[in-house]
């Protein structure tokens, strides 16, 4: 999803197409006269100088006619880019104001997005402030954390800062519910799919319940694209995920195992068996191992077969890990990574990943731990 709406969103934070004139003024102190001022465009090529002029007795001023299509766009003040402010392009007087002294406290206004972006800034940064303070207060204790191999303490310190981070989410989802007319919206609505923030059919929601003034900009139109590109996805997923539902015969796949012979999954089915998607580099695959080797142990006599399917890159790390882990069972791999046809097939896109077939092949559950793997392999093995 991310890919999607990459080129949609550039950076900060911004709103209909005017043919209305704009002006922007612009109220600085630390520059001195002469000093240039540039607008920028972004795109994925870089930075685009449209227009330019110069600071005069900490003032300076673009006007013009005409609006261009409404972005993003950025002041920058004097040529290192080291100061360059988003704005939002639309008709009306924006105002900027900026102390080179206080460089964190910015300030657009005078025309509405412009204005509810600065507001919407200003909320933000206090999120930003609570992380940064954060990270400065536990900075220490982490790192003592990390050297120890205190893994409770560092995922403790994880999950607080993961919380403070979900405080964006949800400061971008209150904004949009409450100005759908804006074209922030649509930006902040791109950034959420951007990071996977929401599902698809949250997505959806989000910009349908968006007013048509957003949604015929030219922006507005890409992400309606993106989204049909999404449904199609989903639409593709979904059946993937249809042919190894439970009940459904598993798919037969074959590959090759460590010494270069082709296996299948067909010719190798016991009273019950285990598909176990998993890699060498997989932290919780091979936390895992010991509890799928102790099941093995104990019903490996009584028909149970496991087959295990590697997304290993390496052949080495796959065989090395195989011998650590103590994993005797056939093995197989594409050595293909995520692009592995069997995972493809099966629509396995996280690992840890297993599937419980019966005798008859056939998908009897899926992602079964603990007691409830146990009891299940016991019942298809009575």
């Amino acid at each position: 999803m991310k890919k999607l709406f990459a080129l949609a969103f550039t950076t900060a934070v911004l709103v209909s197409c005017n043919k209305d004139g704009y002006t922007i003024k612009g109220d600085v102190k630390g520059f001195e006269d002469g000093t240039k001022v540039y607008i920028n465009k972004q795109d994925e090529n870089g930075f685009t100088k449209i227009d330019s002029t110069e600071v005069k007795g900490g003032t300076f001023t673009f006007k013009n006619d005409k609006t261009p299509e409404t972005d993003i766009y950025f002041i920058e003040l004097g040529k290192t880019q080291e100061f360059m402010y988003p704005f939002i392009f639309e008709k009306g007087e924006i105002k900027f104001t900026f102390d080179k002294e206080k460089r964190d406290e910015v300030k657009v206004n005078g025309t509405k997005n412009n204005d509810l972006m600065t507001s919407y800034n200003d909320e933000a940064y206090k999120i930003q402030k609570e992380i940064m303070d954060f990270q400065q207060q536990n900075q220490a204790k982490f790192m003592e954390a990390q050297q120890k191999g205190d893994q409770a303490t560092m995922q403790s310190l994880m999950s607080q800062i993961t919380k403070i981070q979900e405080k964006y989410v949800d400061q971008n989802k209150k904004f949009i519910d409450s100005n759908k007319d804006s074209y922030i919206s649509l930006l902040l609505l791109t950034q959420l799919a951007m990071s996977d923030a929401l599902t698809p059919d949250e997505i959806k929601k989000y910009y349908n319940d968006l007013d048509a003034s957003v949604k015929d900009t030219k922006k507005g139109k890409e992400f309606a694209e993106n989204l049909k590109k999404i449904e199609e996805t989903q639409k593709e997923s979904q059946a993937k995920q249809d042919k190894v539902a439970i009940g459904k015969k598993a798919p037969d796949f074959s590959a090759n195992t460590p010494d270069g012979k082709t296996e299948s999954l067909h010719k190798n089915l016991g009273k019950a068996t285990l598909i176990d998607f998993w890699a060498s580099w997989c932290g919780p695959c091979r936390k895992e191992n010991p509890n799928v080797v102790a099941l093995y142990n104990k019903y490996k006599a009584q028909g149970l077969k496991i087959i295990g399917v590697s997304l290993d890159k390496e052949k080495d790390a796959w065989v090395k890990a195989i011998a650590d882990d103590k994993l005797d069972w056939l093995q197989v791999s594409n050595l293909k990574f995520w692009d592995d046809a069997i995972a493809k097939d099966y629509a396995v896109e996280a690992i840890p990943a297993t599937f419980i077939l019966d005798a008859n092949g056939t998908i009897v559950a899926k992602d079964l731990k603990g007691a409830e793997l146990d009891a299940k392999i016991a019942e298809l093995l009575k």
